[in-house]
């Protein structure tokens, strides 16, 4: 199944399932004829080949750390274009996804047609809230590196509003909104990241981001010990700065060109059509009813070049409600890491300034 730039946040509930059932039904054949690993792990488990599912619940599913101990790949050695490594704090191990050309190329265009649902087909000048050197040093290349870049794309004009030092450049933030603050502009950065070096800066400078577009990532840790949670992030940047139009989004590199985006009205995450959330009781892994939390399993049709389509994450997060939002679908929000679970990197391990 296709996703439109139109459509992509288009399809109801029972829409939705029943077009993604037999794309991940399609999908578990495939590697499991593609990925012997993958096809020992179903066979353990008790999965006959072809075998037929009545909903996308019942698709099997994979704990993302499998990712971290086991090669999985669904293309040959030899076509394999790209490996791609997860963020994740110093020493800890990291997830190796393994891409050939045609996944490479589908990642860019699936994250476009997602993100295109609310920046336009446009591309706009864009402030970048990092230093441009996190995209220089290819050597050490992050994942938070690999984040902005991706998102380099969607903009044009590019300032990059911290220096090579890490510290705020009030100067360059001061000179683009001077040149692109009048018309519609993007912002892209990690969320603490976006609240320490442009919302702090920006209300002790009285900047005015009015006609800016905001699009964030990242945890909310070091926020939520600031007694800084979404809705007072949302809050404080519209009181202070007139930034109204803000969509935090959630995604990782496991599935990656799949990212669930947060609606206008704030506080919930929908899910495009080619992809879905399924949250597990932690005990019995049952889907758990609206408004009771639960593990966060994610689906996409997307992951083709390793079994990636259906993942059991290491987050906590509850839907809210289905059908009933601005978009329709689920609507669900991320509650934070499970107990013990490894933390996640890209902002959460920057190291400039009070962070």
């Amino acid at each position: 199944m296709t996703a439109t730039a139109e459509g992509v946040f288009g399809l109801a509930q029972a829409e939705r399932e029943a077009a993604l059932l037999p794309a991940l039904t399609e999908l578990t054949e495939h590697h499991r004829a593609t990925c012997e690993p993958y096809d020992r792990i179903l066979g353990s488990l008790g999965y006959a080949h072809g075998a037929e599912f009545g909903t996308v619940e019942e698709v099997p599913w994979l704990p993302v750390r499998m990712f971290k101990h086991h090669v999985l790949k669904s293309v040959p050695d030899d076509e394999v274009f790209k490996v791609l490594t997860s963020s994740g704090t110093t020493g800890a191990e990291v997830s190796r996804i393994y891409l050939d050309k045609q996944a490479a190329g589908d990642q860019p265009r699936y994250l476009g047609r997602t993100l295109q649902a609310v920046l336009g087909e446009k591309r706009l000048p864009m402030l970048m809230v990092d230093t441009i050197g996190i995209i220089k040093n290819r050597r050490s290349f992050s994942a938070r590196g690999a984040g902005v870049l991706g998102m380099a794309n969607f903009g044009r004009q590019h300032v990059y509003a911290l220096d090579e030092d890490d510290k705020p450049d009030v100067e360059a933030i001061k000179g683009f909104l001077a040149k692109h603050g009048s018309e519609p502009f993007l912002i892209f950065g990690f969320t603490f990241m976006v609240w320490q070096y442009l919302y702090e800066v920006a209300r002790e400078h009285e900047l005015d981001l009015s006609n800016g577009i905001l699009i964030h990532s990242g945890g909310w840790k070091k926020l939520i010990d600031r007694a800084v949670d979404n809705a007072e992030f949302r809050r404080a940047f519209a009181a202070d700065t007139g930034l109204t139009r803000i969509h935090n989004y959630y995604g990782m590199v496991e599935q990656l060109g799949t990212v669930f985006v947060e609606g206008p009205s704030g506080n919930s995450l929908y899910c495009p059509d080619f992809a879905d959330v399924v949250i597990r009781d932690p005990e019995t892994w049952a889907e758990q009813p609206v408004g009771v939390p639960g593990v966060i399993e994610v689906v996409s049709t997307v992951p083709r070049s390793y079994p990636g389509h259906a993942l059991l994450t290491e987050d906590l997060g509850v839907v809210h409600g289905v059908d009933d939002g601005d978009w329709p679908g689920k609507r669900f929000s991320v509650l934070g890491r499970l107990p013990r679970a490894e933390a996640r990197g890209c902002s959460d391990t920057f190291s400039g300034g009070a962070a």
